[in-house]
């Protein structure tokens, strides 16, 4: 089983915030106070959230490939995550983490492991996405985190799917479709560099979030996830983010 291959898979659903080459920023412009109330709206859903536990049932096609990973995932703000790919009996057969600063992936079938810096650049070579921790952390709870360097911010004209905020900063460009009273994203456009990608979040009636599903490279790319068991803001130990890597293991170390 390559470790790689399938944590990749896994966690393709967040290649919409990778793969993205760095352009030129555009220059920062006046917001106006309905676009600034949204963004602080999207801002506040973020503090609220502490963390998330979920099993997590994951789904990707690529290329004609259909892949499939059960796991358990868990997430802590505001920038850790721990997902579990499981195996029918006994220990989990992948586990990759992202934590204080680092990523550590390790595979128990082969018995090796990778740990790098969780920077973009490493989480790309890992797991083929260049994407920041708290970025992915929020993505996977249903809560997209705007730009640090935000330069524009708008609403936009009502579509098919209502109306949206669109917010770009320095390197992506998000267009949100959210509740603009409640700040309870629907779905989300991300585009920038080589990749756009549309990502549909899937909730109850209440706004919590059971899934989501993920449209991207121009729809060669598809993906669903499906949480069970959702536990929000339950207090998760930072501890169960660290990884310790088994005596004995073959490491390779990114830099």
């Amino acid at each position: 089983m390559n470790a790689r291959r399938l944590l990749s898979s896994a966690l393709l659903i967040l290649w919409l915030a990778g793969g993205c080459a760095t352009a030129l920023a555009p220059p920062r412009t006046p917001v106006t106070e309905d676009a600034q109330r949204a963004v602080d709206l999207l801002r506040a859903r973020l503090k609220e959230f502490s963390d998330l536990r979920a099993q997590a049932d994951v789904l990707v096609e690529r290329g004609g490939r259909k892949q499939q990973a059960p796991g358990v995932l868990l997430l802590k703000a505001p920038s850790s995550l721990r997902f579990e790919v499981l195996s029918p009996f006994g220990p989990p057969l992948l586990i990759a983490t992202v934590h204080d600063g680092q990523i550590v992936a390790y595979n128990a079938v082969s018995n090796t492991a990778t740990v790098g810096p969780a920077t973009p650049e490493t989480a790309a070579r890992l797991f083929w996405l260049a994407v920041e921790p708290e970025d992915l952390v929020g993505l996977l709870a249903g809560l997209p985190v705007p730009p640090k360097d935000l330069r524009v911010a708008e609403i936009l004209a009502a579509d098919e799917h209502g109306r949206s905020l669109e917010m770009i900063g320095a390197l992506h460009r998000q267009r949100v479709w959210m509740d603009f009273s409640t700040g309870v994203v629907r779905r989300i456009l991300i585009a920038g560099g080589r990749v756009d990608a549309v990502i549909v979040y899937q909730r109850t009636d209440d706004g919590t979030i059971t899934g989501l599903d993920l449209t991207a490279a121009q729809g060669n790319v598809t993906g669903r996830v499906r949480y069970r068991g959702v536990a929000l803001n339950g207090g998760i130990e930072s501890e169960r983010f660290v990884l310790t890597i088994p005596p004995g293991a073959a490491t390779e170390r990114l830099r």
